[in-house]
């Protein structure tokens, strides 16, 4: 009798399996395959790349709870903040990624602001700052730096601002900044008010480095490839394909695109050639691969 309860329980926890990964296969494919990034054996954790309006491209984590679908996943990503799922017993994956792309949407004022600082100002730090962060150290020469703390909520209001440097040069910085910050206005860029509330010029981007060059791939996240036998020539090396839409330019290893490209559907080869479409704008994109994979 023991062992036919077993053998009985055995099958209701394959069925209950069987049905659950049906179901997320399901809920997979109403997303998109060409957003999934990754997905773990069990299909409790998966990645998805998601575009934003200026067509930047975010990753988001998912999880899925034992309990799902009834009660809600959680998410992580590379934002300043994550927005509270509305969940329901009848939600799936697709109103997880609706609900995301909306809250990027709410996000696009923030994200213009900050690459606008990194393009215009000299940027010290964070070195390759991530999404999620929301403030930039800027050098104002002489030894001084600004840390701006920027409202996520407001990034065009008054933000949050520290001084480092000379006591005797910060000291009088920080009298000015007193003095000034009623000259603040949100219809001007980072870069204007601070010169405005500074009474100073500030010093332009910095020059890059080789070490700066180092992009890293869209796909793999790495700079370089690993060193590995079966990379041959390739191994160890450095992004190597780039997108050809200006407004996007990503780059890619070129290994790493065609293996992307090879799990898409809508992708086509002549000779030793795929042609598909870039993961992140969408963009054409065509990478010779090696035949004999």
């Amino acid at each position: 009798m023991s062992r036919k309860l077993n053998e009985q329980n055995r099958d209701k926890q394959g069925s209950s399996s069987s049905s659950f990964h049906r179901s997320v296969y399901s809920e997979i494919e109403e997303v998109g395959w060409e957003h999934l990034v990754h997905l773990s054996e069990d299909l409790a954790y998966m990645t998805f790349r998601i575009l934003g309006k200026k067509r930047q491209s975010h990753i988001f984590e998912i999880y899925l709870p034992q309990s799902y679908p009834k009660c809600a996943p959680s998410i992580s990503a590379d934002v300043p903040y994550v927005c509270e799922l509305k969940w329901s017993i009848t939600s799936r994956l697709k109103d997880v990624v609706l609900q995301l792309r909306e809250h990027l949407e709410k996000l696009q004022d923030f994200f213009s602001i900050m690459d606008d600082i990194d393009k215009k100002l000299c940027v010290v730090g964070p070195i390759q700052p991530s999404r999620a962060t929301s403030f930039r150290q800027i050098n104002l020469g002489n030894d001084c730096f600004i840390v701006l703390a920027i409202n996520v909520s407001d990034p065009r209001s008054l933000p949050e601002c520290r001084l480092l440097g000379p006591e005797a040069i910060t000291d009088k910085m920080r009298k000015t900044w007193r003095r000034n910050c009623n000259r603040w206005t949100k219809d001007k860029s980072i870069g204007e008010n601070l010169e405005n509330l500074m009474e100073t010029s500030l010093p332009g981007p910095r020059q890059s480095t080789m070490e700066d060059q180092q992009v890293e791939c869209g796909i793999c996240y790495a700079h370089c490839l690993p060193i590995n036998d079966e990379l041959g020539a390739r191994s160890g090396s450095g992004s190597d394909y780039t997108c050809d839409n200006s407004s996007c330019s990503r780059a890619f290893h070129s290994v790493c695109l065609g293996d992307w490209l090879r799990s898409i559907t809508t992708t086509r080869q002549s000779f030793d050639v795929l042609f598909g479409n870039c993961p992140y704008c969408s963009g054409p994109v065509a990478v010779k691969v090696d035949s004999n994979v």
